[in-house]
């Protein structure tokens, strides 16, 4: 094929001489959608946000902002994309609109787009009481000069949607399936299997091709430093890696999943992730990301990988020859290398059950939301009376992979669950890694933090507990 098909805003529209690499955000600004912007190409400003019509559990539509700087245009073949003009209309504003007007909610008015869009994202949230505003789904939206006091009041003064809303409505018919796709162009290719036999055939006949989730990290290449994959297969809708499954012994958890549609799923039920979800980037990149593309970057600093040590993740790789399965603490072999084979795909997540009883995640950023890691910590303790039985200590920032804290898990393993103990264990856990000084942190920060994360566990999750 030489083009693709979606609709935007209600109406059918195809999408001719398309690129593998043609971002949404390109795209709709050449359509004349200018109200989408480009404000920093890294899915950090929202000024691009648009809303992406998702299947639910159910079978209906879920309406999810998302960064259009990070999706590439042929992963939409066949979807369907609201932009803020679809929205409202002059004399016809959406009650978003409207509310942002009437409290003097924008100023400039480069970023009011993105916020209306996340806010009608939140707004029409399914399970959203009436009266009440998420203010985080707007933790991924920057604005410089309005201040947030009028958006933040412009958020709490909605109310319910109203009966007839059209987009409430929508709400309630299947949301469009993911369509088979193959561009072929002078600058690559561009594959959507339907099937994951159909991508490990395609990767074991072109091991170079670069597999696609959510984007959000291989969004920021093609947009920064210009990268380009000679061959891009799209395997974030592929229902082999879209499942959930608690089993006796374990839950498994899709590579393809959304961390949005985790966090729904597993309803709190893993107290860790639980901690974890809201301190991973923003609402926009959640409703993208996955723990597949997380793992498969390899990166020292992504937010998942000390979480799922702490769990002891394994994680299920799969290829045309058959699965094999790999505990997360020796996936990690080099700077942003893995295990993985070119020939193979994450599968899933699998965290052995049951799970520790007392857990802990702790980041430490510049920003409290929506920033990337200096240090991340996750701790994971099950005690038999005062005494440690096991703890896994999961660590990110402080060496070129992600890593477990072995030496401080001996040192605690086994011995009193005191204050004496843990400031003992802090001590060693001080200098577990290999941290270096960069332009988030020195490498002596890193290391104080270390300490300071233990001490704060104890102190905060734990001594009280026990008291109690």
């Amino acid at each position: 094929m030489d083009s693709i098909s979606l609709t935007v805003n209600g109406v059918p529209r195809e999408a001719r001489d398309v690129r593998p690499h043609t971002t949404l955000l390109n795209w709709l600004r050449d359509q004349g959608l200018t109200g989408c912007k480009e404000g920093c190409a890294e899915g950090e400003c929202g000024a691009c946000a648009v809303l992406l019509a998702r299947p639910t559990e159910e079978g209906g539509t879920r309406l999810e902002a998302v960064n259009a700087c990070l999706v590439l245009l042929p992963a939409l073949n066949g979807q369907e994309v609201v932009t803020s003009e679809g929205l409202g209309e002059p004399g016809h504003l959406h009650p978003v609109q409207r509310e942002l007007a009437y409290r003097g909610g924008s100023q400039c008015g480069y970023c009011t787009p993105g916020f209306v869009v996340s806010m009608a994202a939140e707004y029409y949230r399914e399970d959203r009481p009436a009266q009440e505003f998420d203010i985080h789904a707007l933790s991924g939206n920057l604005c410089r000069c309005t201040g947030y006091r009028p958006i933040a009041d412009a958020a709490n003064a909605l109310g319910g949607v109203a009966e007839g809303d059209a987009f409430a409505q929508r709400r309630e018919q299947p949301a469009p399936t993911p369509q088979a796709t193959h561009l072929t162009t002078p600058s690559g290719e561009f594959y959507r299997p339907t099937t994951l036999a159909e991508a490990l055939d395609l990767l074991a006949a072109h091991p170079e091709a670069l597999p696609l989730a959510g984007g959000t990290d291989w969004g920021v290449d093609v947009n920064i430093r210009h990268s380009r994959a000679p061959i891009t297969i799209a395997i974030d809708g592929l229902p082999e890696l879209r499942t959930l499954t608690w089993r006796e012994n374990e839950v498994e958890i899709g590579a393809a999943l959304s961390l949005s549609e985790i966090e729904r799923r597993l309803a709190g039920r893993v107290p860790l992730l639980e901690e974890l979800f809201p301190l991973f980037a923003s609402r926009l990149i959640r409703n993208s990301a996955t723990l597949g593309g997380n793992l498969g970057t390899g990166s020292p600093i992504g937010d998942s990988p000390p979480a799922l040590l702490a769990l002891d993740a394994r994680v299920v790789l799969a290829s045309a020859a058959g699965e094999r399965e790999v505990p997360l603490a020796d996936y990690f072999t080099g700077y942003r290398q893995t295990q993985r084979r070119p020939d193979e795909l994450i599968r899933a997540v699998r965290l052995p059950l049951p799970l520790a009883p007392v857990t802990g995640f702790y980041k430490i950023a510049k920003r409290r939301f929506d920033d990337i890691s200096s240090v991340a910590v996750a701790v994971a303790l099950d005690l038999d009376g005062d005494v440690v039985r096991s703890v896994r200590i999961g660590l990110g920032g402080v060496a070129a992979t992600p890593l477990r804290a072995y030496a401080t898990e001996a040192a605690l393993t086994g011995q009193p669950w005191n204050e004496r103990t843990v400031r003992e264990a802090a001590r060693v856990l001080r200098g577990e890694g290999t941290p270096l000084d960069d332009h988030r942190a020195s490498a002596a920060y890193r290391a104080a933090m270390l300490e300071q994360t233990l001490l704060k566990f104890y102190f905060e999750k734990t001594a009280q507990e026990v008291i109690l």
